[in-house]
Formats: C-alpha cells, sequence, structure tokens
C-alpha cells in the first residue's frame, strides 16, 4: 500500500492548536503520516530577497517566514501528538540547526525538500549523523528526498552524499500549483530504476485524484499532498493544498486503485482504472499526465532553476582585499530579487578566499569575485 503524507508544512501558522486540528483532519481522512517544516528564516533566506503579496498586503518574503518559525517544544508535542493518533512523523529541516534540532526528537522520517536537494552541508550533516546509527547497530533514520526543480545529475549528486538504504525519492514540480499535465509519471518508474530505491509523488496539483492515482499506476509507493483546514486562510501553501473531504477522497480513490490491482492484476487493474479516469478526464490528458517518463525540467519550473533551490550569497557587504570568514557566506535559496551565486558545492573554496572586487549585502557569490583576468 502507498504510504501516503499529508503536508501540514507551516499551514499551523505557529498555533498549537491549529496544528493540532491539522492533525486530526489528516487522520480522519485516512493518512499514513502528517508532515512538519521546521523552519528558521535565516536558514531558507537572505533578509533582502525581496517581498511576498498576501491578503494583508506586500510584506518581505523574509519576514513572513519569520513569523512561520516555533521552538523545539512545539515540534516536540506535535511528534507526541501524531504517535498519539496512529500516524508517523515526519519533518523537513531547512538547515544544520533545524537540522540538529530535529534529530534531538527522533523523527520517524526526515524528508528533504526539493530546494535542498543541492544543500550539501545539510545532506552532509544528515548522512553522517545515519552513519553513526549504523555504527552503534541502530537503523539509521529513514530519508524521502523530494526532486522538484532538478535534473538527474542534481539528484544523483544528491543520492550519493546521502547514499540509498532507506532512502525514498519524490518525484515533484516546483509550482504552485503545478498544472497536471505536466507531470510525466511515467518518471517514477524510471527514477527508482535508475537509483534503486523506492519513488513517488510530491504532488502541488489542485485535484485530488489525478495525479495521485496515476501514481500509484506508475508505481509510487509514496503519495505526499498538502491538506489544509481551509484554502481561504493565510498559510503559505494553504491555495493548493486539500481541504480534510478533498484529502479523504483523495485517500479513497488511492485505495480503491490498488484495490483493482490487487484483485485483477496489475496488468488488466492498471487498464481499468486508466479506463474509469478517461471517463471523467479524457484520454488526451491522462496520456498528457503519464508523459514519456524523460528527466527534465518542467516548463511551470524553468524560471525557478538556480532561484528556489540553494546557491551562495554574501551575508554582509564587504571591500576587495577583505577574506571571506564562514560567517560572511549563506547557503540560500535566492528567490525574488537577489542575484543567484554559485553553487554550494563550491563553499568550501570560497571560504577563506579573498574578493578582489566590493560587493554587496545578499548579491549572489560569483567565482570572478575571487579570480583576476591577467
Amino acid at each position: 500500500m502507498a504510504f501516503i503524507i499529508a503536508e501540514i508544512g507551516t499551514s499551523h501558522e505557529g498555533s498549537l492548536e491549529k496544528a493540532k486540528q491539522l492533525v486530526d483532519c489528516a487522520v480522519d481522512a485516512g493518512c499514513d503520516a502528517v508532515k512538519f517544516q521546521w523552519v528558521y528564516a535565516s536558514e531558507i533566506l537572505h533578509p533582502e530577497t525581496g517581498f511576498v503579496q498576501l491578503p494583508a498586503g506586500r510584506i518581505p518574503l523574509y519576514e513572513r517566514f519569520c513569523q512561520l518559525e516555533c521552538s523545539p517544544s512545539f515540534y516536540e508535542e506535535m511528534l507526541r501528538y501524531a504517535h498519539s493518533k496512529g500516524v508517523q512523523f515526519v519533518c523537513s529541516p531547512f538547515g544544520l540547526k533545524s537540522l540538529d534540532e530535529l534529530l534531538q526528537i527522533h523523527p520517524d522520517y526526515v524528508k528533504i525538500a526539493s530546494p535542498e536537494l543541492n544543500h550539501y552541508p545539510l545532506l552532509k550533516r544528515l548522512s553522517e549523523f545515519r552513519a553513526r546509527q549504523s555504527a552503534l547497530n541502530e537503523t539509521p533514520v529513514p530519508v524521502i528526498v523530494s526532486s522538484g526543480v532538478s535534473t538527474l545529475s542534481d539528484i544523483e549528486k544528491a543520492l550519493e552524499i546521502l547514499g540509498t538504504e532507506g532512502v525514498s525519492l519524490l518525484h515533484c514540480i516546483t509550482s504552485y500549483p503545478a498544472p497536471e499535465a505536466e507531470y510525466n509519471l511515467r518518471l517514477i518508474e524510471n527514477l527508482s530504476r535508475i537509483f534503486g530505491v523506492s519513488a513517488g509523488v510530491s504532488d502541488h496539483s489542485l485535484d485530488p485524484v489525478l495525479v495521485p492515482v496515476l501514481s500509484v499506476l506508475c508505481g509510487g509507493t509514496v503519495i505526499e499532498k498538502h491538506i489544509t483546514l481551509s484554502r481561504k486562510t493565510s498559510g503559505l501553501d494553504d491555495p493548493v493544498a486539500l481541504e480534510g473531504e478533498q484529502f479523504a477522497l483523495m485517500v479513497h480513490c488511492i485505495r480503491q486503485c490498488e484495490t483493482a490491482l490487487n484483485h485483477y492484476g496489475a496488468e488488466e487493474g492498471r487498464k481499468r482504472v486508466i479506463s474509469q479516469l478517461e471517463e471523467s478526464y479524457g484520454a488526451e490528458k491522462i496520456s498528457a499526465v503519464l508523459g514519456d517518463g524523460i528527466k527534465r525540467l518542467a516548463a511551470s519550473e524553468k524560471d525557478n532553476y538556480g532561484r528556489t533551490n540553494r546557491s551562495l550569497h554574501f551575508m554582509r557587504s564587504m571591500r576587495a582585499g577583505e577574506t571571506v570568514q564562514g560567517a560572511d557566506v549563506g547557503v540560500l535559496r535566492t528567490e525574488k530579487t537577489l542575484s543567484v551565486g554559485a553553487g554550494p558545492e563550491f563553499l568550501e573554496t570560497v571560504i577563506g578566499s579573498v574578493v578582489v572586487r566590493d560587493v554587496k549585502d545578499g548579491d549572489g557569490v560569483q567565482l570572478s569575485d575571487f579570480m583576476r583576468r591577467v
């Protein structure tokens, strides 16, 4: 059976009461796990990254992320509450501090979100922790990795660090909402075969049935989708989340699909489920959603490549001749207005180097900032 994750994310907006209501909603809808995001704004964004338009007005995106920060005790309480309701606790860290604090409360799974697929310091810290667990004859904490706005090479680099034991990979499109026709779900089986891991989907489309059910038909073993108490509330992901009734419909349709596959066999069951979906959505759309299985950036996420995933940024203005210290560079998402920097793989190269020109706080780090042309 597919492992179904209700992505609560930050929809709780810091309220423990609302967080518990969201867990209750997800449990009632039939999920297997609830997922949270352990947010520290400084691990994700530079303060000058730009603005976001919300119903209350236009505010700095960094400020919005600051509003989503919670204490470690909040997440520890939510882990206990999830377990008391019979579901597992999954959580995404976004930097070294949040990862270390998350590991201290012993989550059931660590989720690496798509923008952190190239946060190599984060992946290395997690890999080292899992290695220590193995050395102590403990089962390493399972890891779920999303692969939105990425290339096969990006995924390969991440799994070279994390390994594949106890690791699952989620196909994803980093667009909100994500167009169903761009999902290319045949990729799920190919990713599983290429990397030797179980695979599934993190779905940001609006339909509660189409992508999740087709994902199961394509061999998906993990299905993740956002949940909210109302799409009209002010959570960052609420507009693309499912309300409880819709989430329950998704779970029901996934389980019906699995029943058909078990009863009729994989080939005949797949034909029957696709035939039913074609009656509702049309054969042309079903064919488009299934795609050709070749990994490529989806049209709706191409512009996000380099901006939502991680790159190096200066954390203070520096004058030519100064030496870069560790605190002078951050591994951050570029997002709105800043320039994209060099990849995180150059972090150790940059630290200890001397800048050869003046740079501004927030600028994307360029290797040319450290090299003179002769």
